[in-house]
């Protein structure tokens, strides 16, 4: 539960104890008394409940016949320990809570290098994370950015290390070690932002891999010139899959079965191996659709992929375990 909701829920029941002693005084107001006016009406009984509970006790108010302190021994008293119960019980927990999360952003920090920094945790951002977790990725090298205290707390809760804040601040930025980091995935609800972002970022790391999301294909050309090594558009995506699912349905599910991971046919990139160099692609164990070369794409059916050198890199397509 995160802290804020587990300090409205332990209030609400402060102020159920407070009630309920408001009541037990008020009921037997009579076997009260009050220095001032010898009398004690509700805001008297509020006044008493609260210097009771809060262990103030100025004197002022005070229980005279039997039953009053007979009531106060067997139902107030306990009632004011459960109080302090929960009050102190409340301070614990956030500030063990703070100090447990500081800790660990400190460990992280510590020990941390060529991790991913992830912007947005929407659900661009937790898909593009659960794709690095089943390319191996583990959850230590995954730091969580985003905007609303709500994400960050979901990140928190699912094992990631999260930092709260605009990501279009360099201050942000830098509490996640972005200048550390190897690849960043930029994923925000707006171009504009994902925009902002990309250019802080690339700012503080001229060396990460840099991927961001953007949601119409205008804006495409100007994340890349603010430093994106690749611009994925979602809303362009989403409408080719569309088309071709509509009038060429197998070709859509095995595009879909691609672009998920762990299900059915996956789409990899790995380096040559010595003895796949100077051999065609098409010998390779697995089905080569790409060769890269000076970080150059070659096709499959390219006159320079015939043969494999030292150094390539091979786009593949395997099926997942789970189906072989």
């Amino acid at each position: 539960m995160p802290p804020l909701q587990q300090v409205l829920r332990r209030l609400t029941m402060a102020l159920g104890v407070l009630l309920a002693t408001v009541a037990i005084v008020y009921a037997d107001r009579d076997g009260y008394h009050d220095n001032a006016n010898d009398s004690v009406d509700l805001l008297d009984a509020f006044y008493y409940a609260t210097v009771t509970l809060s262990t103030t006790g100025y004197g002022d108010i005070v229980p005279h016949s039997d039953t009053a302190r007979l009531t106060n021994i067997l139902l107030i008293t306990p009632l004011r320990v459960l109080f302090l119960i929960i009050l102190v019980g409340t301070t614990l927990e956030v500030l063990t809570e703070r100090t447990r999360q500081q800790a660990r952003v400190h460990r992280w920090r510590g020990r941390t290098q060529d991790h991913v920094v992830v912007v947005g945790y929407g659900t661009k951002g937790r898909h593009a994370i659960a794709t690095l977790l089943c390319q191996g990725t583990p959850k230590e090298k995954i730091v969580v950015i985003d905007p609303q205290r709500k994400a960050v707390d979901a990140a928190s809760s699912d094992g990631f290390v999260a930092v709260h804040g605009d990501a279009t601040r360099s201050e942000t930025l830098l509490r996640a070690e972005l200048p550390r980091a190897s690849k960043v995935i930029i994923a925000p609800q707006r171009d504009d932002t994902a925009t902002l972002v990309t250019l802080t970022a690339r700012q503080l790391n001229r060396r990460a891999a840099i991927v961001a999301a953007a949601r119409e294909e205008e804006n495409v050309p100007l994340i890349k010139q603010s430093g994106a090594d690749a611009v994925v558009t979602s809303s362009g995506s989403a409408g080719r899959l569309l088309g071709l699912s509509t009038v060429k349905p197998y070709v859509g599910t095995v595009l879909e079965e691609l672009m998920t991971s762990g299900k059915g046919l996956d789409l990899s990139e790995r380096p040559a191996t010595e003895e796949e160099a100077g051999r065609s692609p098409r010998e390779c164990s697995d089905l080569v659709v790409a060769v890269v070369r000076r970080n150059e794409i070659l096709g499959y059916d390219h006159p320079e992929a015939a043969t494999l050198r030292p150094g390539d890199r091979v786009v593949t397509v395997t099926r997942t375990s789970s189906h072989g």
